[in-house]
């Protein structure tokens, strides 16, 4: 049988039956013979329209069989296929149901744990809003008790010199000033320590602030946190607002893990704790400071008066045996006093303005950082001290020449009337002035910062 003989299967004329629109006619069997095949053949135009190129029995049932054989495996394989495939869409349905039941009971669990340190963030920030608030109060007792020494060491320096216009044989380091020297050493001592219990406090307040904040940043971030979970425990195969992020699990391994983030907030509330504990013993200490600064001030302010009234006495029964002597003197001694009253006032007029600007210098040198810098308020500040430091300067130059001027006539006047005007002098100074003044002393009250 010639290779190069092929035997056409049976033609339909498919464009006639598109053509038709009906169905085709039985085909007519009919032999395609190509010319060029036949060239070089035996057959020649005499074999043309006979099948002479035909496969063997044994051909036809080895294909037959090979089709058959390939049939069934390849139906063997689509099964083992389908079943594998059945087989993987149950385990990956159920792989994939158990990861997101567990993924969803983390969440949950998750959300409990961020919501019990949001709690205790809650609690510690509300605990340590109040013990801010309580030692803020106490600053302020501090504030109020350190302006109240102000008055007692005004007065125990205005008595000191008060005292020291005292001359002649009165002019003595008597038991009153040695008491007033105590009280102006103690009421020092008392600021200084006020002073520096006052700074504790101010950095305690600072401290207190800064563990608020950073447990308030720790409270928001867990409160974005909590959001964000309880949105992502919502999400189901249902919900329509999800989508695809491939890169979402990348960013793994950039987070901290659960340990670092519950040391994190411990970390950050056993802080709070200390600043808090902190806070009570410094509030405690405040407490105790204050009571004794009071106790004290108010115990050497009656030895003072104690020893003023005893002096007074003793002056006035001196003054009582000489106060017949020279009448004529004492008018013109009593207008020159009334002259050194009237510098005395203006002395003491100036020592509130002076006081005011110093201590707006003073507090100012407080602010910090850039803030410390020589601005206008400054300036003005400086230029005020300055005037009125002038302004007593010059008081005091006049008020030293009225004692000038009430020495010369008191040189004119004999032992006796030196002493009745020693005496009445003194009188004047530690009755008139030093103790009139100290009626101003503040209450246990004020000095408690109340």
């Amino acid at each position: 049988m010639s290779s190069q003989v092929l035997v056409s299967r049976p033609y339909f004329d498919t464009r006639a039956v598109a053509q038709n629109g009906s169905q085709p006619p039985v085909p007519a069997p009919r032999t395609a013979v190509k010319e060029s095949l036949y060239a070089g053949t035996s057959a020649g135009l005499a074999t043309a329209g006979y099948r002479s190129a035909k496969y063997a029995p044994e051909e036809w049932f080895a294909n037959n069989s090979a089709l058959l054989h390939r049939a069934v495996a390849d139906r063997d394989q689509a099964e083992r296929i389908r079943q594998e495939s059945k087989a993987l869409k149950a385990e990956t349905d159920c792989g994939t149901l158990r990861t997101q039941t567990d993924g969803t009971k983390h969440l949950g669990e998750r959300l409990q744990d961020t919501h019990r340190w949001r709690s205790e963030l809650e609690r510690f920030i509300e605990r340590l809003t109040a013990e801010t608030e309580l030692l803020t109060s106490s600053r302020r007792r501090l504030e109020k008790a350190l302006d109240a020494t102000e008055i007692p060491f005004a007065i125990a320096s205005d008595n000191l010199t008060c005292r020291e216009r005292r001359f002649g044989p009165d002019l003595v380091e008597d038991e009153v000033e040695e008491e007033l020297l105590k009280e102006v050493e103690l009421i020092r001592s008392i600021q200084a320590l006020l002073k520096k219990t006052l700074e504790q406090t101010v950095k305690q307040i600072k401290l207190n602030q800064e563990s608020k904040q950073t447990l308030e940043f720790d409270w928001s971030d867990k409160h974005q946190a909590y959001s964000l979970d309880d949105q992502c425990g919502r999400y189901n195969n249902r919900s329509t607002d999800t989508q695809r992020h491939p890169g979402s699990a990348m960013l793994q391994d950039q987070v901290c893990d659960q340990g670092a983030w519950s040391k994190f907030t411990h970390n950050n509330l056993l802080l709070a704790e200390r600043e808090e504990g902190a806070s009570q013993a410094l509030r405690e200490m405040i407490e105790q400071v204050l009571q004794d600064t009071t106790e004290d001030l108010r115990a050497q302010c009656a030895a003072v008066d104690q020893a003023f009234t005893r002096r007074c006495i003793e002056q006035n029964q001196a003054k009582t045996q000489l106060e017949l002597q020279l009448a004529e003197i004492l008018d013109q001694i009593g207008a020159q006093e009334k002259n050194v009253s009237l510098l005395q006032e203006a002395l003491h007029d100036k020592e509130a303005p002076l006081r005011v600007a110093q201590s707006r210098l003073h507090y100012r040198t407080f602010r910090p950082n850039m803030e410390l810098c020589r601005d206008q308020p400054q300036l003005s500040l400086l230029g005020e001290v300055s005037e009125i430091s002038g302004t007593v300067l010059a008081l005091q130059q006049q008020l030293y020449e009225a004692r000038r001027s009430l020495s010369d006539l008191e040189e004119i006047r004999m032992a006796l009337g030196k002493d009745i005007g020693c005496k009445t002098n003194s009188l004047l100074i530690d009755r008139e002035k030093c103790m009139t003044h100290r009626t101003r002393y503040p209450t246990v009250t004020v000095l408690s910062g109340y």
